[in-house]
């Protein structure tokens, strides 16, 4: 059974000296842990007690966090089955601070500290919905606020989670016929989509708003009642998006009911993309590209009208747009990305729309690394928890490199950060008897068993070698 352990070393060693100890854990040092703890101290911890309701119906005098941080920490471990979150924080720094820990009575210490069914049991009380908002509401208004974070540029983009194709067990995913592999032909696929609004914070940026459906939901369908509702978007703020999420009706919305302006590419069959890269040959005013040799940009102006309307929007609703024609010259090819920002110059529109690939990025680390596809469970729910659980952990190790104890690390990766990381051993063992646990140095618990009677040195002996 899950048992949630407070720390009371004086306890501990009263109850060790009587001749009960129930497990004994080696604390070692880990950049993980050391993210937790800075998460602790900075009250980032808190915040997702705030934001996703507790729905425990007894034993609520124990801190919701620690069962968030230890699952968030597991992921970021790239430990991604229910039965490692308990294990996941080992530095006795961060279970000191913390006040607690988990750990399993049932006497099957060597497998695991955790029983999957009692987390199982725990996250039944929630549905998908449920911990996806969980995100959206602890991030948007208890941590941003709390750092006092206000990005005015966003990312907005799709990703594909997909599962296997042949498992039709996965709660709510469906089949998409859109995918095309690397020679171009349709492919099918089956899983879940995930829609992220990334906001850009200084040099980094945070996952601020996300929303979760089904593989075969259209990019736009599924982040459209996200672009006109967010909190994250506020008016005189910067929309970056990609080719899928072209409407007239949002761009003119965001602009003229939220003061939102748009950054997004237009496609090559568009009749405004072929007008755009006519004008540019006619007024012949082209520049370099500062960040490209090869490049050439050109502002053409007045693009609005040629946007193809809507049969749902009056004309004189549609508001103007400009665009930057970039004339790829080893290539003689073109590619056109519009704004509804008309005091952009061309260097203006391509040095904001270059932004965008910094959310791609996110999604190669998320999955590559961060294990975002690797689920472990078919339920729908659990599914949303590793979702959520590891989107939670990203965003930890961006906060901590914004924040001083991490500032030397900004710039890089966690998994570059992890494979040069070396851990080791503190000196610390962490002892658990019942509900309780406490820490001690290696030079107590020889003292400990220096003057522990014969069958407390036999019982102490015996769990320091099983670690």
């Amino acid at each position: 059974m899950l048992k949630v352990c407070r720390n009371d070393k004086e306890s501990v060693l009263e109850q060790v000296r009587s001749g009960k100890i129930d497990a004994v854990a080696l604390s070692t040092t880990n950049l993980v842990d050391d993210i937790i703890h800075v998460m602790h101290t900075s009250g980032v911890l808190d915040c997702l007690t705030s934001g996703i309701q507790d729905r425990r119906s007894h034993n609520t005098t124990v801190p919701y966090s620690i069962i968030w941080a230890s699952a968030i920490a597991a992921k970021m471990k790239v430990h991604t089955s229910l039965t490692d979150i308990p294990n996941a924080i080992t530095d006795h720094r961060v279970l000191g601070a913390l006040g607690y820990s988990l750990y399993d009575d049932s006497g099957n210490i060597g497998e695991s500290l955790m029983n999957e069914g009692s987390i199982r049991f725990l996250l039944g009380k929630y549905n998908s919905d449920d911990l996806i908002e969980g995100y959206n509401q602890t991030v948007q208004k208890h941590i941003m606020p709390k750092l006092d974070m206000i990005p005015n540029i966003h990312i907005l983009d799709c990703t594909d989670l997909e599962v296997n194709f042949s498992n039709q067990n996965y709660e709510g995913s469906e089949i998409s016929y859109s995918k095309r592999t690397k020679d171009g032909a349709l492919a099918k696929g089956r899983g879940y989509k995930l829609a992220t609004l990334r906001g850009i914070v200084g040099d980094s940026g945070i996952i601020e708003d996300i929303r979760f459906g089904s593989l075969n939901t259209h990019d736009l369908t599924l982040s459209k009642e996200m672009l006109m509702t967010s909190p994250m978007l506020k008016s005189g703020d910067i929309l970056i998006n990609d080719r899928g999420f072209l409407s007239r009706e949002v761009i003119n919305y965001l602009k003229t009911e939220r003061n939102i302006d748009t950054y997004v590419p237009l496609k090559k069959g568009m009749v405004s993309f072929q007008i755009a890269v006519q004008a540019a040959k006619v007024q012949n005013k082209w520049s370099k590209n500062p960040k490209y040799n090869r490049q050439q940009i050109s502002l053409i102006t007045g693009l609005g009208e040629y946007w193809p309307f809507e049969e749902k929007i009056p004309e004189a609703a549609n508001v103007p747009i400009n665009g930057c024609v970039i004339w790829y010259e080893d290539t003689d090819s073109y590619a056109v990305i519009v704004t509804t920002d008309l005091d952009q110059s061309a260097k203006g529109i391509i040095d904001t729309y270059c932004l965008r690939p910094e959310i791609e990025e996110d999604y190669r680390q998320l999955k590559d690394f961060w294990k975002l596809e690797d689920f472990k469970s078919t339920k729908l729910n659990l599914i949303a928890f590793h979702i959520v659980c590891v989107l939670f952990g990203y965003l930890f190790f961006q906060l901590y490199t914004m924040l001083p104890d991490g500032a030397e690390f900004s710039g890089k990766s966690l998994p570059v950060l992890l494979k040069r990381y070396q851990a080791k051993a503190q000196g610390h063992i962490v002892i658990y008897v019942d509900d309780l646990f406490g820490v001690f140095t290696l030079f107590e618990v020889l003292e400990l068993y220096a003057n522990a009677p014969n069958n407390v040195k036999a019982l102490l002996g015996e769990k320091v070698n099983m670690i």
